[in-house]
């Protein structure tokens, strides 16, 4: 069997990584790796650290270039990959523009799709933008879908989905998170990123770690978000530690608004091990982040989710997570609440899976050899 992994972001990456290792141990599979680096960067990064080296790269990323010229980037580009390759199957992650357009090329050539992360679902097109609509395109066109979680498996059985075809195995990005925690926990590991922040951010009080990327809460929503932390930040227990996305975007808002405030670390986008890392140090995290939602109830961490919607529910509905929106008040009073109150989880049992995904993946498809 000739499997051909298609990736464009860090995301992406780090819940592939597993999936791909797996798949490279397997005598009986050939297994080629495309990037197209819809994100080029943050992308290399993950790729270091997991030693992956791609067969393709199709390095499309370009300055402020829209979702259709990327989608027409992505559809031309692979055509020619594809053809080369001839894979019998094609896997893709999640809900990225990489993920969809991949999925439509490979449909157009008659070569089988395995969705990995298969079954998300916010129920509302524009939240998030452009994300559901790509996931909800590439589950029409996938001919395997290895879904999450049994919430996931239930969308996609209400959407005519064959059970036989709905492969329930937990998400990689928990296979990814213990590989990653077992690494950086070695006395002989050593980065200097971890070193710095160390050294960066105080020891001796509780860590509110902040990322913020979503389209969604471009203008308002991220104003909303600095102001509400420029409060919390006048508190002397708290330090809060801000990795600031690159989309201009973000970027102009936060360091326009929270640049040189005591108690507020704004620094540059981490690498993988080191944001597991800041994770670890956290007292509690606010995010509009999937893999976060995903990853912090494996490390007793709770989560604010600054969006109105999340195609995650199961953290919610275990108290993992709260959906707080965009809105100052709110955020406020969710942070300091959590501060004041939080004391930890009790029998912690993370919902997205126990580390075995890309295994149980890899076991389908040797089962169908």
């Amino acid at each position: 069997m000739k499997i051909l992994l298609c990736f464009g972001t860090r995301p992406e990456a780090i819940k592939m990584a597993p999936v791909y290792h797996q798949l490279k141990k397997q005598v009986n599979v050939e297994v080629k790796l495309c990037v197209t680096a819809q994100h080029r960067e943050m992308l290399d990064q993950v790729l270091d650290f997991f030693e992956i080296v791609p067969d393709y790269d199709l390095d499309l990323m370009q300055p402020n270039q829209t979702l259709n010229s990327l989608s027409a980037l992505i559809l031309s580009n692979i055509d020619i990959v594809l053809k080369e390759v001839k894979p019998d199957l094609v896997l893709v992650h999640g809900d990225t523009t990489t993920s969809s357009m991949v999925a439509l090329a490979a449909f157009h050539l008659g070569i089988r799709i395995g969705h990995i992360e298969a079954g998300l679902r916010s129920f509302n097109k524009q939240t998030p933008f452009p994300e559901e609509i790509n996931r909800q395109l590439t589950s029409k066109l996938a001919d395997i879908h290895f879904s999450p979680t049994a919430v996931a498996t239930q969308n996609l059985l209400n959407e005519g989905i064959h059970s036989q075809n709905i492969i329930q195995t937990g998400n990689t990005v928990i296979d990814t998170l213990q590989w990653t925690l077992t690494k950086i926990s070695k006395e002989e590991y050593s980065l200097h990123e971890i070193e710095i922040l160390k050294k960066t951010i105080p020891a001796d009080k509780k860590i509110v770690l902040v990322t913020g990327h979503r389209r969604e809460n471009y203008g308002e929503g991220f104003k909303n978000i600095c102001n509400a932390l420029l409060s919390i930040a006048n508190r002397d227990d708290v330090s809060i530690v801000y990795p600031v996305h690159l989309n201009p975007n973000v970027q102009d808002v936060v360091y326009q608004k929270l640049a040189d405030q005591e108690n507020i670390y704004l620094i540059a986008p981490v690498s993988y091990p080191a944001f597991v890392w800041l994770m670890q140090q956290s007292f509690l995290i606010v995010t509009d982040s999937g893999g976060i939602q995903e990853e912090a109830p494996s490390l007793g961490k709770p989560v604010l989710v600054t969006r109105t919607v999340s195609e995650r529910p199961e953290g919610v509905e275990a108290g993992f997570s709260q959906i707080i929106g965009a809105e100052q008040e709110k955020i406020e009073k969710s942070i300091v609440e959590l501060l004041d109150t939080f004391s930890g989880f009790k029998d912690i049992e993370n919902p997205y899976g126990e580390g075995n995904a890309s295994q149980k993946i890899v076991d389908f498809l040797l089962s169908k050899i």
